[in-house]
């Protein structure tokens, strides 16, 4: 399953899609995708798709399908159009809500031309590739569902493959231009996430032949494409817990992208920054007592009288004075140096050595 995926960088980058090798002639519908790192199901999101030559009706127009147009007149051409994410199939009057067409099984795909239920007409001549820089997955642990991002590790866009449909409902002047991803069973190195997986479209040559729709058919060569992931040599996988925070449909953040891990090491890394810029607990005690101590003794030197006539009297005065106290912290000496002293004052003079003349 794919339920949520991520295109958070600017318009210039996705048309470009480096290591594709795509020549888009144009995108339709530029100005109503804003880049997101979470968009959900009924957002608007950017697809790859070729103009059909019969007439599917003008990109953003309301002309009826019988008239090629613009689109006919370009037919082949590879165009980047910005869809909603949930397939409206073409027969459908009205929405319906019930529809979980989000996603579509491979296996449905594969079973044939005439198969295939939902996408059955479609599935043959109206695919599309959907870009995206990686798509989320949630791990169950327990009572937990802990987020997990899977992307290319060479941090290029990938293209998930899709397909798309368009239809006029009742009541509305304008078409409505949806799609859905193609999901398959999950690489033998993404099955601890989950059990599904989108089918990736790796390199240009899966690109091209998945958008090639010139024989309106469904081909082996479109099966096999859809098979579990197995370019992983070439073009290998990263997958990393993120932050919970994104299974909130509404909430935006470029941290939604980043391992979980890094965050934890950048909470680390700024309170070691604070502790640094800021005094300990204890220091900012032990500066608390010296300051109180030094404001008391500030304060008893204050309130201590002083006597002028008894210091302008001289006869005031003692005759002695008093020395002050004087505060030492050498210990003083014990018996035994006391005694050593006193043996080497009473020691003989040198002159007792020489006899008296």
């Amino acid at each position: 399953m794919c339920g949520r995926f991520s295109l958070g960088v600017p318009h210039e980058e996705i048309e470009a899609l480096e290591g594709y090798d795509v020549r888009v002639g144009e995108w339709v519908g530029r100005e109503e995708f804003v880049p997101r790192h979470n968009i959900a199901p009924r957002s608007q999101a950017p697809v790859l798709r070729r103009r059909e030559g019969d007439g599917a009706g003008s990109e953003r127009g309301s002309g009826p399908s019988s008239s090629a147009g613009a689109d006919g007149a370009r037919a082949g051409e590879v165009v980047l159009q910005t869809m909603r994410w949930g397939l409206v199939p073409h027969w459908a009057k009205h929405e319906d809500g019930t529809l979980k067409t989000i996603n579509a099984r491979a296996e449905a795909l594969c079973e044939g031309e005439g198969g295939g239920g939902t996408w059955g007409r479609i599935k043959g001549r109206r695919r599309c590739g959907v870009v995206c820089e990686g798509y989320y997955e949630w791990l169950k642990k327990g009572k937990e569902r802990l987020p997990h991002f899977t992307k290319r590790k060479d941090g290029r866009l990938m293209v998930l493959a899709g397909l798309w449909d368009s239809v006029l409902l009742e009541g509305s002047t304008s078409r409505l231009w949806t799609f859905t991803i193609v999901t398959t069973e999950a690489c033998e190195e993404l099955r601890w996430l989950h059990d599904r997986q989108p089918v990736i479209l790796p390199d240009k040559a899966a690109l091209d032949a998945w958008l090639d729709t010139s024989s309106r058919t469904w081909t082996a060569e479109l099966g096999r494409l859809c098979a579990s992931y197995t370019a992983h040599d070439a073009h290998p996988l990263l997958c990393y817990q993120v932050p919970k925070e994104v299974g909130k449909i509404g909430n935006e953040s470029p941290a939604f992208v980043q391992p979980v891990q890094h965050r934890i090491l950048a909470l680390f890394a700024s309170q070691a920054a604070a502790r640094k810029r800021s005094p300990s607990p204890a220091t900012r005690a032990a500066g608390g007592e010296r300051a109180k101590k030094r404001a008391k003794a500030e304060d008893a030197h204050e309130e201590q009288p002083i006597d002028v006539d008894a210091q302008d009297d001289p006869r005031d005065a003692p005759s002695t004075p008093k020395a002050p106290p004087v505060l030492t912290l050498d210990r003083q000496p014990s018996p035994r140096k006391r005694k050593n002293t006193q043996r080497s004052d009473s020691s003989p003079k040198i002159t007792a050595f020489f006899p008296k003349k």
